[in-house]
């Protein structure tokens, strides 16, 4: 069962703490639902496509009866310098009420959970901006060093190879509290999600094996791999343009030989 509402009538004081990062970006038609979501399955990260992918962490978003499994993908981030913030599902007043993810310059609060590849429940660990660039942790994030260079090592707890609970608070979930820079990081400007990760989720709903009901929350998750995945775009190769040239007889015969007159 589900409902739409508003996050701000749905609060109460005991709930502000764990829906404060999404409050204070304001107040939003939401979607809200009385049974939890699946646990997040453990599954492989495809390697990154390109420079400047960023990855977005696989979760359970719900459709009009059921919840379905939406895959990881990487992305293009809309401009450089901006992190992508995954969605979450909150426990507040007797309902799961989901906060949908979002491009900023930080990591906000996403719930305390562990996605995996990077998002460990707080933060990022996968890789950082510099400038224009955008570096990848190779000890998280699947990189092939021929097609990306801007890589390094820097060790982090790895997620165990089994699935963990998908929503915060309640019965069950996790009792992670936004931290002081997870809060000002909800006051900053956001973008909201891409075009491409619209797309992902519309085509992520219209496939059956993907629902629950039919998965039992053990989705395959190199299901539309290719469709979902965002590809790195081609360079259009523009050959210039040739001069034309005049155009010689074929049969040298043809021509016309050069007379000399005497005198």
């Amino acid at each position: 069962m589900k409902s739409g509402k508003s996050i701000c009538a749905a609060l109460s004081p005991c709930a502000i703490i764990a829906a404060l990062a999404l409050v204070l970006a304001g107040c939003a038609e939401t979607l809200t639902i009385h049974t939890p979501p699946p646990p997040i399955p453990y599954y492989e990260q495809p390697f990154c496509p390109g420079p400047g992918y960023l990855w977005i962490p696989g979760y359970w978003a719900y459709g009009s009866d059921d919840f379905y499994w939406v895959p990881g993908m990487w992305e293009m981030a809309p401009s450089a310098g901006l992190l992508w913030t995954p969605g979450y599902w909150g426990w507040t007043d007797g309902a799961y009420i989901w906060h949908s993810g979002y491009w900023g310059r930080h990591v906000g609060f996403y719930g305390g959970v562990n996605y995996g590849w990077g998002y460990s429940g707080v933060g990022y660990s996968g890789g950082y901006w510099r400038e224009h660039d955008f570096y990848y942790n190779s000890e998280v994030t699947k990189v092939n060093v021929a097609v990306v260079s801007n890589t390094y090592q820097a060790p982090v707890e790895k997620r165990a190879a089994v699935s963990v609970v998908s929503y915060n608070g309640g019965n069950g979930g996790t009792a992670s509290t936004p931290t002081n820079e997870e809060l000002a990081a909800a006051r900053e400007q956001h973008v909201g999600p891409t075009p491409v990760q619209r797309q992902h989720v519309r085509a992520a709903g219209m496939t059956p094996e993907l629902r629950a009901s039919a998965n039992h929350g053990q989705p395959r998750t190199d299901l539309l791999a290719k469709k979902l995945v965002s590809a790195p775009a081609k360079a259009k190769v523009v050959k210039p343009k040739q001069k034309n040239k005049k155009k010689r007889p074929e049969n040298k015969a043809e021509e016309k030989p050069h007379v000399v007159q005497e005198k």
